[in-house]
């Protein structure tokens, strides 16, 4: 195993762990002693139906749910809901490549899926919680994806559900762009197959997928309005150093690489024989699909396609020059919106 600061308590925390035991993963594979971390704000009511689940986006811990989303007076309100931010395997602080022990860590880590993911959250509100019911599920990205798996696969256990920038099946255009994050990676001589002795020996292919994200994380007007201005950089090259790479560089490859390999393969229609519409058609939460106007990953077009199929369902459009990494959190405006519409969306009746 290996030691990385950026996961600990002290970074991602406080968090807990659910202990799923001998996880078995649909593509055959099994993580043995395996660890779903997750963090909670506010309290289970006594009918247990004021639960909302936010999953972990690529990348993405528990703590920036925290820090962005959730507080008194917003939609996510700890005073009014018990929110269970769930952390996907493989993204570091859950059960991932640095910290499973041999032989079936680091380079040996097995393949995981949305799916895995899913199942191993239901287990965790399910057993753990005794929780039936979800009041709302939210997630950004691969937050999205995991939300769509939760409303096709759980559909009477989902009331409300709210996929941010992200598409229930990847398309093409979103399987070739990940792998170019998955190759900046791996081209590093230094990755060894996974078997490097810290992530910082991975520094050269980590720095180059911090610039593919500079170049789709972030729109032209960004870039062209000069925003990042306005977050504390005096240029792009100080913005490139001091966010986006120092952001990644102080990440586990593997873990990385791990969550990529899920994000490309996210598809419910597997559930239905590849007839995405029939997946769809599963659904019964009241939905509000939230694609952000200027993703160049998710577009509108690519979110609108899908949301035609799903009963019960409106398109909510988020406006933010910033693009898709504005779910992070960098745009106040773009806080507010969701906010709204999250509100307004917990309102409707189950």
């Amino acid at each position: 195993m290996l030691t990385n600061e950026f996961y600990s308590q002290a970074m991602q925390g406080p968090y807990e762990t659910y202990d799923l035991g001998s996880f078995a993963l649909e593509d055959g594979g099994t993580i043995r002693g395996c660890k779903l971390a997750y963090a909670t704000h506010g309290k289970l009511n006594r009918k247990k139906d004021n639960a909302i689940l936010i999953p972990s986006w690529f990348s993405g811990t528990s703590k920036i749910f925290e820090q962005a989303y959730i507080g008194k007076g917003r939609a996510l309100d700890p005073t009014k809901y018990f929110i269970v931010c769930a952390n996907q395997l493989g993204n570091g602080v859950s059960s991932s490549p640095h910290n499973t022990p041999a032989p079936g860590g680091r380079g040996c880590f097995p393949r995981v899926r949305i799916g895995d993911d899913v199942r191993a959250q239901h287990e965790l509100l399910t057993k753990h919680f005794g929780i039936e019911e979800l009041a709302l599920v939210v997630g950004g990205s691969m937050g999205a994806q995991q939300t769509y798996e939760w409303a096709v696969r759980y559909p009477d256990m989902v009331k409300r559900a709210a996929p941010i920038c992200g598409t229930a099946k990847n398309t093409d255009h979103d399987f070739l762009y990940t792998q170019t994050l998955m190759d900046a990676i791996t081209s590093d001589p230094a990755w060894k197959d996974g078997w490097y002795a810290s992530h910082e020996d991975v520094h050269v292919g980590l720095r180059r997928h911090a610039k593919l994200w500079a170049v789709m994380g972030f729109s032209t007007e960004f870039y062209k309005q000069e925003v990042w201005r306005g977050l504390g950089f005096s240029s792009v090259d100080d913005f490139m150093t001091n966010f986006l790479e120092a952001y990644f560089t102080a990440m586990d490859p593997n873990a990385l690489l791990t969550q990529a390999w899920k994000w490309q393969r996210g598809d419910v229609s597997r559930h239905t024989g590849g007839d995405l519409k029939k997946a769809l058609a599963r659904i019964k939460a009241k939905t509000f699909v939230l694609p952000i106007d200027e993703d160049m990953f998710f577009p509108v077009r690519d979110c609108a396609a899908e949301q035609k199929m799903i009963k019960n369902s409106e398109l909510r459009v988020l406006k933010s020059i910033c693009g898709h990494l504005v779910v992070v959190g960098l745009d106040p405006d773009y806080l507010r919106q969701l906010d709204e519409h999250l509100k307004e969306l917990l309102s409707l009746p189950a």
